[in-house]
């Protein structure tokens, strides 16, 4: 079967299934199957996919039917121009989380030492370490499965920053298991709120990890036990830096203001939707 002709075929048992990015996922599948990249389809319709190649392809296609991500089926989730191994023990890295990213980058200086609660894939600290200069990360999960994801991420994309950057990942219940002070804290913690969970799409309540969806009964809960103990592992003046579910702006903001942070802002994605919330402890309270 010529290439062009796969995608097609592959496409249309996608769209069958309610795959809204039908043509995307399959040229993307065919890529992971064939060894090719974006070019080929281009460049190469023409080029003849082996029985072997087809039948990897075909197994991709019906394992997507069932509404496993994309990403869990090719194991690779781009983020901030960087490729993050995934898979069932993280949460996907997505568009919307490189505004966190963007925001972190704007205010960190060389040297400064970072945390990352609930690291996941380790996408935002290894993001902002590979684009910054003898910066000191720390990753912290609960999940030891996440964790391992994370140091392979980090020990793929920072292999060439050994001599200038320090990274370590600690499994720990928020902070319990963290030590020090640092200048800036970035989390994307669990903010949906636990009944809204089943109302997702299958893909992301079905195959995501509930325990990196579930925010408890108002989405807020894990924003709570963070604020409530930042004066004691923030640096003064350091800041600290929120995803936030699009409804959630508010009040977060309002949980920084009332732990005495200032310059508390909301910030929002490309999409006009609040997606972060930073603010700064005050050098003197």
């Amino acid at each position: 079967m010529r290439y062009d002709e796969a995608i097609k075929a592959g496409a249309e048992r996608l769209a069958l299934s309610g795959i809204e990015e039908a043509n995307l996922d399959a040229r993307l599948l065919l890529e992971k199957a064939c060894g090719t990249d974006a070019a080929t389809l281009y460049s190469h319709p023409e080029r003849e996919v082996s029985d072997e190649e087809y039948a990897v392809f075909t197994n991709m296609i019906e394992r997507r039917e069932e509404r496993i991500p994309l990403q869990h089926i090719t194991e690779i989730a781009p983020f901030m121009g960087l490729d993050f191994k995934v898979n069932s023990n993280v949460l996907i890295p997505r568009a919307d989380t490189e505004t966190l990213v963007e925001e972190a980058m704007k205010i960190r200086m060389d040297g400064d030492r970072i945390l990352d609660m609930c690291t996941g894939s380790g996408c935002i600290l290894i993001s902002v370490l590979n684009y910054s200069n003898n910066c000191e990360g720390v990753g912290a999960d609960i999940s030891p499965k996440a964790l391992e994801i994370a140091k392979e991420n980090a020990d793929a994309i920072l292999k060439d920053k050994e001599d200038d950057t320090k990274y370590s990942f600690v499994e720990s219940n928020l902070f319990d298991k963290v030590e020090g002070k640092f200048d800036l804290i970035l989390s994307n913690p669990p903010y949906i709120a636990t009944d809204i969970i089943p109302t997702l799409m299958p893909e992301v309540s079905k195959h995501e990890p509930f325990i990196a969806l579930d925010g408890k009964n108002d989405g807020l809960w894990f924003y709570e036990r963070i604020v409530e103990r930042l004066e004691e592992f923030l640096k003064p003046g350091g800041s600290v830096i929120f995803e936030i579910g699009y409804d959630q702006g508010a009040r977060v903001s309002e949980l920084l203001k009332n732990e005495g942070f200032v310059g508390v802002e909301i910030i929002k994605d490309y999409a006009g939707m609040d997606r972060v919330v930073k603010g700064t402890m005050p050098i003197l309270k």
